[in-house]
């Protein structure tokens, strides 16, 4: 992916802290970028759940900073960068907005995220590139939302978007946002949004260009690739202290959207010379529903897997994308041929192809095994689209729990692997103000955590009344089957169930995958717990309580499943029956 870098100025040293306070100031961009558009954005999944990420390349299109938003967004933000060069060459001018989105043709990860990209321009030179990748309410296709359960080709899924110049040296195209917003069954939401995210990227492009004028053009060029420089170093230390081999994982995904069938993304990570490959050769082919993963998107979720596995302080730039390789062989799930649809991927396959690069690097270090995150059941609910007033509803609230790591408990009502928990819970009141929606329940789940010396995150009890006809685009993946898997002994969450009851008395399951059109009617969904790591009757009797008080863990869950005995008055641990009991259990 990564282009050759700039040749940096001959004999030019880099001065450590001008590196450090350079990469600071660039992450510091990106998060006032993030600021920007939170505050301006009109749609409730940019302004509440943070559906969006900014990222900065240099002139190349290597990702320089990634320091705000989703890390499945901006992963793959080199290949949008780079398919403007390729489509745009040295016609970039000062001024010049790009918009682009398509996954086959433009280095787009699926549809509904647009990338608005900014040249940063200094004294005539590019310096790089400020970017906006933001999932839009809604862009056309077969189903309101930009989920459309039932696509079999992309043409389904809504307007394909190749790169194209929507600012031309500061002057904007009208006739191309005519088009953009006449895609859309929500234009009004679209219009503020993406005003929104091109005030953002203005901002990025300003802050950007101060950096290279107080730095000097050449100078910045060498402090950027000595970023990227660092970054390859650390991630290739990182690498260093697994042991070399190579390990082989499989993960499934249990439907194509039409049928339950196991599809299986089939991972061997080889660990040698501070560098790994990832290759899915054996992966089964590409499946008929909305579940694809674009190249980029694979790209993406390997890194984020692979960059997540080590501490948290390391850089994730294209610098260290370089000690990685990607092997995906043309036609399978993970890297499909056109038309295959593929707008659920970053949710699905994305969450799969994590937890395959994770399964393979505990094989290699069980230690640092990080236990599986209960997978999706969020779905999109959608109406008024006869009225002046057409709203998209996403249930971001009913995010399952993510897996446990040695040494903590997984994260409750957490986002799902591609997010890495970057989506943020939606306010409830804040929901019924603009939809018609009323909200009966929002708790943890009971028992729903994958028990573990570390126990993994619990999911959400979530019940909610939609008081209007609507319609349904369900991506229920984490139903039925359990995904949340347990490791070093811990145990695997609870799986989800998702219910639909209506006017009439009448209540049904949710099917996994699908578009319905329903009246009035209450969702109640229980979304899957995060697995646990090491044996749950290692966990500290104290904990356990914790839980118990808590309403995480029940009284009988905590006797039966952690061997902890807690005394009639549900407030203190009965210490003699609970080392018995634990005592003849091994």
């Amino acid at each position: 992916m990564n282009a050759a870098a700039p040749e940096r100025p001959a004999g030019a040293d880099i001065d450590p802290v001008a590196l450090a306070l350079t990469r600071s100031r660039l992450d510091e961009a990106c998060r006032r970028m993030g600021q920007v558009m939170t505050r301006t954005a009109r749609s409730p999944i940019f302004s509440d759940s943070h559906d969006f990420s900014c990222f900065v390349t240099d002139r190349n299109g290597a990702l320089v900073s990634q320091a705000d938003g989703i890390p499945i967004h901006t992963g793959g933000g080199g290949f949008t960068v780079e398919a403007i060069l390729a489509e745009f060459g040295g016609r970039i001018a000062e001024g010049d907005v790009f918009v682009s989105s398509d996954p086959y043709a433009a280095g787009g990860n699926h549809l509904p995220d647009w990338v608005i990209s900014r040249p940063v321009v200094v004294d005539g030179e590019t310096i790089g590139f400020a970017c906006n990748r933001a999932h839009q309410s809604d862009i056309g296709g077969g189903a309101a939302g930009t989920y459309n359960a039932r696509a079999t080709d992309i043409w389904q899924e809504g307007i394909r978007l190749p790169v194209m110049r929507i600012v031309e040296r500061g002057v904007l195209r009208r006739d191309v946002w005519r088009l953009l917003l006449l895609n859309s069954r929500t234009p009004d939401l679209m219009d503020g949004d993406l005003r929104a995210m091109m005030g953002s990227t203005r901002i990025g492009v300003e802050r950007i260009s101060r950096i290279a004028r107080e730095l000097g053009v050449q100078t910045a060029f060498g402090l950027l690739d000595a970023i990227l420089d660092h970054g390859e170093r650390r991630l290739r230390s990182a690498l260093g202290t697994l042991p070399e081999g190579r390990y082989e994982s499989v993960e499934y995904t249990h439907s194509d959207c039409f049928d339950e069938v196991d599809i299986a993304i089939r991972a061997a990570v080889t660990i040698a010379d501070g560098h790994a490959t990832v290759d899915f050769t054996g992966s089964d082919p590409q499946m008929r529903g909305f579940k694809n993963s674009s190249l980029v998107n694979t790209h993406s979720a390997v890194y984020l897997a692979i960059t997540s596995y080590f501490d948290a302080d390391l850089p994730r730039n294209g610098g260290s994308l370089r000690a990685i390789d990607v092997i995906a062989p043309l036609g399978t799930v993970v890297n499909p041929r056109p038309p295959a649809p593929l707008s659920m991927c970053t949710a699905t396959v994305a969450h799969e192809i994590g937890h395959a690069v994770w399964k393979a690097l505990a094989a290699a270090d069980p230690e640092r095994a990080c236990a599986g995150w209960g997978k999706s059941i969020h779905g999109v609910t959608s109406g008024g689209m006869d009225s002046p007033s057409p709203w998209v509803m996403y249930h971001w609230n009913t995010l399952s729990g993510s897996g446990a790591v040695k040494d903590r408990d997984g994260f409750n009502q957490f986002g799902h692997v591609g997010t890495l928990g970057g989506i943020t819970m939606h306010n409830v009141e804040n929901y019924e103000q603009r939809y018609p929606a009323r909200f009966a329940r929002q708790e943890f789940r009971r028992d729903s955590a994958g028990p573990g010396e570390f126990r993994g995150g619990t999911g959400i009890d979530y019940e909610v009344a939609i008081g209007e006809p609507a319609e349904y685009a369900f991506r229920g993946e984490g139903l039925i089957h359990p995904s949340g898997y347990g490791t070093n002994g811990g145990r695997t969450g609870a799986a989800g169930r998702m219910t639909l009851a209506f006017d009439d008395g009448t209540e049904r399951p949710a099917p996994r995958y699908g578009v319905e059109a329903h009246g009035p009617l209450r969702l109640h969904a229980l979304s899957p717990g995060g697995g646990g790591w090491g044996s749950p009757l290692r966990r500290g009797p104290d904990q356990v309580l914790r839980d118990v008080r808590d309403g995480v863990v029940s009284r009988e869950a905590a006797e039966n499943v952690y061997g902890v005995v807690v005394g009639d008055d549900g407030q203190t641990v009965d210490t003699p029956a609970t080392e018995a009991l634990r005592a003849s259990r091994g």
